[in-house]
């Protein structure tokens, strides 16, 4: 099965092209890769497919196995990966997701590679109520956003450089979520400036993720701490996202990279 790895502000996963090499076992093959010692070493695997909906279809599988709804970071990096490999020749693609069909706009760079692609993320929703979760002993005041998958959205007046590596398994398995959710803390260090740290639903800790910025941003937005586009600034880097609450959706535009590219037995 030939394979390429991809990062999107460090947020890795293995891609396959599932029309070439079906996979028939796509939580064992996820757990398998995503392995940063015996595997290839990713936070995921994504297989692009092909659609009868839209362009192509993304479906995304966690490093523990589980199947998520939607990845944005990931999105991005099926833009340039069709692309760059010739499988289209359009800049503006529809993506068939767990979560729905999602929007893509490539930017090629000089070199003819798409560098930085714009997800419209589709529609948000907000519970009305701050939700109040305590865990591990600590209370936790927080915004439940959903962008496709869940997300509980925690702000604070300063960085978290320690909580989140502590308490964000104890969140993402709370009660309060019953399909668990992918955990967001976050400050406002600067006019239009967020900066934010993750820890996603059947990863853990990664360096970024595409809809947990695009959550930060629709929180943030809905608190009175940012209008219109803002940066939101991850461990991998950042990512500009524009929360539109008239139209209730969300963009996210940001970079995506090749890593390598490879070959590997499935038995």
């Amino acid at each position: 099965m030939e394979f390429t790895k991809m990062e999107g502000l460090g947020n890795d996963y293995v891609y396959v092209d599932a029309r070439r090499f079906p996979v028939e076992d796509p939580v064992a093959l996820s757990i398998r890769v995503s392995d940063r010692h015996t595997g290839i070493g990713s936070d995921g695997l994504i297989l692009i497919d092909g659609s009868a909906v839209a362009d192509f279809r993304m479906r995304i599988f966690n490093a523990d196995g589980s199947e998520a709804r939607m990845c944005g970071n990931g999105a991005r990096c099926v833009g340039k990966y069709v692309y760059d490999k010739g499988l289209t020749a359009r800049t503006e693609l529809t993506l068939e997701t767990g979560a729905g069909i999602r929007t893509l706009r490539l930017e090629p760079g000089a070199d003819g590679k798409i560098s930085s692609v714009t997800v419209d993320m589709g529609p948000y929703a907000v519970d009305g109520n701050l939700q109040i979760v305590e865990a591990e002993g600590r209370v936790f005041a927080g915004t439940a956003v959903s962008v496709g998958n869940p997300h509980f959205v925690v702000f604070g007046d300063r960085d978290f450089p320690d909580e989140i590596a502590r308490y964000g398994r104890a969140l993402e398995c709370h009660p309060l979520f019953p399909d668990r959710a992918n955990v967001e803390f976050a400050c406002l260090v600067a006019p239009g400036l967020i900066r934010m740290r993750v820890w996603e639903r059947g990863s853990g800790m990664t360096m970024a993720c595409g809809t947990g910025a695009c959550a930060t941003a629709v929180a943030a937005t809905l608190k009175g701490l940012v209008s219109g586009e803002c940066i939101v600034r991850m461990d991998g880097g950042d990512l500009r996202v524009l929360c539109d609450t008239e139209a209730g959706r969300v963009r996210m535009t940001g970079p995506a990279h090749t890593v390598f590219e490879g070959k590997m037995e499935v038995a």
